[in-house]
């Protein structure tokens, strides 16, 4: 291992304990959704995981179906971590969405988690995940067959700790249940979408995990990229993943004028505050004592450092939570 990191990386950030599990994670924890090996090629996400690791980010979080093709990223992303101290790393993959034809490439089957833990491991050349999810929900397999996969894959040595992500608060409930009542691994971690524009599992899913015990890590925490001001002019910035992935139409369809009077009152509050939007999204997310960490997706080195410094003001005065809930709590 030739790279050398930061002595002082560990100063930088803020670990949380994951639920009542022994597992910590760093407050801001860096994904590969459809960054490296998808519109970013392997330079940039070797200097995005280097610097987040220097930074104290020990997090990254890859699923089977990440980049372009499928895939792609746990390939670009294994060989990057081959040239980082493992043991000081968290990796984890996930499998529920649709990876090969027939009846054995997607959703919940003993079969296809298997399978796909196994290939995911192969891709990036490790022994094990220190977690790895159930991706989605899966109506047509019985909860017990899944979790019980999970539970195999734990006891095969393959899998450290396990999770799910995208389970509605019901039925994260009944897997709790299932868990319990066969004595499987339990659940460490939760993965669900939240941020200041989609507050649902604030009602739903957070009071179920903290009987649970069950860590939260929310992924699209700046609701892929409207939480910052980047969609708040005229234009739609050339380098963004709405330009280069998703397309004009995508901003049209969630940046209503509405939304986006909501995004500037949001922004002025967030530089009253000497934030960025994205930075007050980020520490608004942290708020909340049941979130272990927030899951952030990065196209360069700047946002990765924009978004680490978050963490020098997290704390929130009840004039600015009410000001944010004016804003963004829907009517019940």
């Amino acid at each position: 291992m030739s790279q050398e990191f930061a002595e002082d990386r560990y100063s930088h950030m803020q670990y949380r304990r994951c639920g009542r599990s022994g597992l910590k994670l760093p407050v801001i924890s860096l994904g590969a959704w459809e960054t490296f090996g998808g519109y970013r090629g392997e330079d940039v996400a070797r200097y995005c995981l280097f610097r987040a690791f220097d930074l104290g980010i020990t997090h990254f979080d890859l699923a089977n179906n990440y980049g372009t093709p499928p895939g792609n990223a746990e390939i670009v992303c294994g060989k990057i971590i081959k040239e980082m101290p493992r043991d000081e790393l968290i990796i984890s993959s996930k499998a529920g969405y649709y990876m090969w034809p027939g009846p054995y490439g997607d959703w919940g089957s003993k079969k296809y988690l298997v399978a796909s833990c196994d290939q995911s491991l192969k891709r990036m050349g490790l022994e094990y995940f220190d977690i790895f999810y159930h991706h989605r929900m899966d109506h047509e397999t019985p909860l017990e067959e899944t979790l019980g996969a999970l539970d195999l894959l734990v006891k095969q040595g393959k899998v450290l700790y396990v999770g799910v992500s995208s389970y509605s608060g019901a039925h994260f409930a009944e897997a709790t249940r299932v868990v319990e009542r066969m004595h499987l691994t339990p659940i460490t971690i939760h993965q669900p979408r939240y941020n200041m524009l989609g507050r649902g599992i604030e009602w739903d899913l957070l009071p179920q995990l903290e009987r649970a015990g069950t860590g939260c890590i929310p992924f699209c925490p700046l609701a892929s990229g409207l939480l910052t001001d980047k969609y708040l002019g005229d234009s739609i910035p050339a380098e963004s993943r709405a330009a280069q992935r998703w397309g004009e139409d995508w901003v049209k369809r969630n940046l209503s004028p509405e939304k986006k009077k909501t995004l500037i009152a949001l922004n002025d509050l967030a530089k009253k505050r000497g934030q960025t939007l994205a930075q007050m999204a980020l520490a608004w997310i942290l708020r909340l004592p049941s979130v272990t960490s927030a899951l952030i997706g990065a196209s360069s080195v700047e946002q990765i450092e924009e978004n680490a410094r978050a963490l020098e003001r997290l704390e929130f005065s009840e004039e600015e939570l009410n000001r944010i809930d004016e804003l963004t709590k829907p009517a019940h």
